[in-house]
């Protein structure tokens, strides 16, 4: 059982470096962690780049992670394996070591995971996550539901301890690196969904 983890764990971390809105960033003369939210992720790619740009990032965010899953399971055979490939992709993607560890918050990354796990995860983490925006108008706030109500309800169905732990111990890092943005609306300075939309308009 450990070297299937292991080695999903650092297939799965490899994946995870891959990011996209760097090198699309890149392919517009400039370094994504230097504007917007400093983020290289698809919340910055939207405000730096555009909302096609966002999208196509989320997307690949998301898909990554999911591919990390699936392709575990189908070599190894074991959902531990799976989970931890799923898990190692968000590490990779926020601690990427070609970015020297400065990468993404990890939040699509943690949502492909779930869909990877199963897929009725993904769909109700995604409708919370949007009604919350929606609701909110902060991306953020979707965030810190989804990384919340994920583990808590994947423990409960599962019935068993550590995969849960291990998507705890990562859902407490993502929320870690939000920090910045929790305290940016408090001062009333988080850039709302609408407001972002409004400046690519105009």
């Amino acid at each position: 059982m450990l070297i299937p983890v292991l080695v999903s764990a650092l297939g799965g971390y490899l994946i995870g470096n891959f990011n996209l809105s760097y090198i699309l960033a890149k392919a517009k003369g400039f370094d994504i962690r230097t504007r917007g939210s400093n983020n290289p992720g698809a919340s910055n790619a939207t405000l730096t780049l555009g909302w096609k740009a966002g999208v196509t990032v989320a997307l690949a965010d998301i898909l990554k992670a999911t591919a990390a899953v699936l392709l575990s399971r189908l070599v190894f055979a074991s959902e531990l394996a799976a989970l931890c490939a799923g898990l190692a992709v968000v590490m990779g993607h926020m601690y990427p070591f070609w970015l020297k560890f400065k990468g993404g918050k990890g939040f699509a990354s943690f949502a492909g995971m779930a869909l990877g796990v199963d897929w009725r995860y993904f769909a109700i983490i995604g409708a919370a996550v949007i009604l919350i925006i929606l609701l909110s108008d902060y991306i953020v706030l979707g965030t810190l539901t989804a990384v919340i109500s994920f583990p808590v309800s994947y423990g409960i169905v599962l019935g068993r301890l550590l995969p849960p732990l291990l998507v705890t111990a990562v859902s407490l890092i993502i929320i870690v690196k939000h920090i910045p943005n929790f305290k940016r609306i408090r001062r009333g300075e988080e850039q709302s969904v609408l407001a972002a939309f409004r400046k690519k308009k105009e």
